[in-house]
């Protein structure tokens, strides 16, 4: 009977224990599970105080799908405008006498740039002014004392002695001049800055040489290099833009070589460029875009717009409310110059075009401060 009773207490005290046990389980299993609902999720969305957006500078743009020029991308250099630029020759040998303009100088049509001297100058002023002295002479004679076929000879070999002068570069007051025989003036023909002087006072000149470049530099061409088939798509008169000291220029297409350069395998693209300001320079090298056909039904944010995050993607911020933002992911489809083309974000979206880096710093904190 004892026996029986101690078995008795024996299941029955195992049977509690086993109860504890289950019941100690199931806490340790709910633990977890609470302090995991209990954990807020990460928030994708920053809310301002009210008129901070206004300290921070925010603008909001409300994008909307468009048509949009389909652009090429591609290097270019600047180079002088060779319909607005002349060179500067003597056209006699001469010697240098002085120099009346210099390198980088801005000079208009008909200033002098540079006195020369020629023995062959000299021997023509000195026949011109004879043969304009004798034309002088018969003309006040009259045709009908000296025959009308002396007075055309001399009418004539006084212009001739005179067109002379002219052809050897001066100007036709000099031509007309009888003091410092020999002693002439080259002067520009059209106004523009000095690109070029390659000289020095006293060094003799051959014919031919250029003494000075004289550029318009008003308006430069951009020489950009296509490859054949993106060249194929570009049309005289389409426009272009080019990147010059990080600021984009709007230009036009105005020539196009039809000859592939051997060594680029490209196609040279004339751009015209209206230059404002001294800050565009020959031979510097510049990005281009030039159109080539158009983009239909694309949305387009700016740049400024985009940021890109530690994970290496690219987002936008887009503003929900009066003080909400939110950011949402995009995918970056084209680059147009000052604007992207992307996808991920419907039409009416008010994206935030200045301003993402700030609200992106105080996502950032946000995130920081859950942790």
């Amino acid at each position: 009977m004892n026996s029986i009773f101690r078995k008795s207490l024996l299941a029955a005290a195992v049977a509690a224990m086993a109860v504890s046990l289950s019941a100690c389980g199931k806490k340790e299993e709910a633990a977890p599970a609470a302090e995991a609902a209990e954990a807020p999720a990460a928030s994708d969305t920053v809310t301002l105080k009210p008129g901070a957006e206004t300290t921070a500078g925010i603008k909001v743009e409300t994008i909307a799908p468009q048509t949009l020029a389909r652009t090429v991308s591609a290097p270019g250099e600047v180079k002088s405008n060779d319909y607005r630029s002349v060179q500067i020759t003597p056209r006699v040998p001469a010697q240098v006498v002085r120099r009346l303009a210099k390198l980088g100088d801005t000079v208009k049509a008909g200033q002098g740039l540079v006195t020369l001297s020629s023995v062959e100058v000299a021997e023509a002023q000195g026949e011109a002014q004879v043969k304009a002295r004798e034309w002088a002479r018969v003309r006040e004679l009259g045709e009908a004392i000296v025959g009308g076929r002396r007075f055309l000879e001399a009418r004539v070999a006084a212009e001739q002695a005179r067109a002379k002068l002219i052809a050897y570069g001066l100007t036709p007051a000099e031509a007309g001049k009888s003091e410092s025989l020999g002693q002439f003036t080259l002067v520009s023909p059209r106004a523009g800055t000095v690109l070029k002087d390659d000289f020095v006072e006293g060094e003799r000149i051959e014919p031919g040489r250029a003494m000075f470049l004289i550029a318009d530099e008003s308006a430069v061409w951009i020489e950009a290099n296509l490859s054949a088939s993106d060249a194929g798509k570009v049309v005289e008169g389409g426009k272009a833009r080019v990147k010059v000291d990080g600021q984009w220029l709007d230009g036009k297409v105005i020539q196009k070589h039809h000859l592939i350069n051997e060594t680029t395998r490209t196609i040279p693209v004339r751009i015209e460029l209206m230059a404002a300001g001294d800050h565009i320079h020959n031979g510097e090298f510049v990005e281009c875009r030039v159109e080539v056909g158009s983009l239909d039904n694309v949305m387009a944010v700016p740049n400024a717009a985009l940021y890109q995050g530690s994970d290496g993607g690219w987002a936008v911020f887009v503003q929900k409310s009066a003080t909400d933002y939110q950011r949402v992911p995009v995918t970056l489809k084209d680059d147009l110059g000052e604007q992207t083309i992307v996808e991920g974000l419907q039409a009416g979206a008010k994206v935030v075009s200045q301003g993402a880096f700030y609200l992106n710093s105080e996502l950032s904190k946000a995130s920081f401060g859950e942790e």
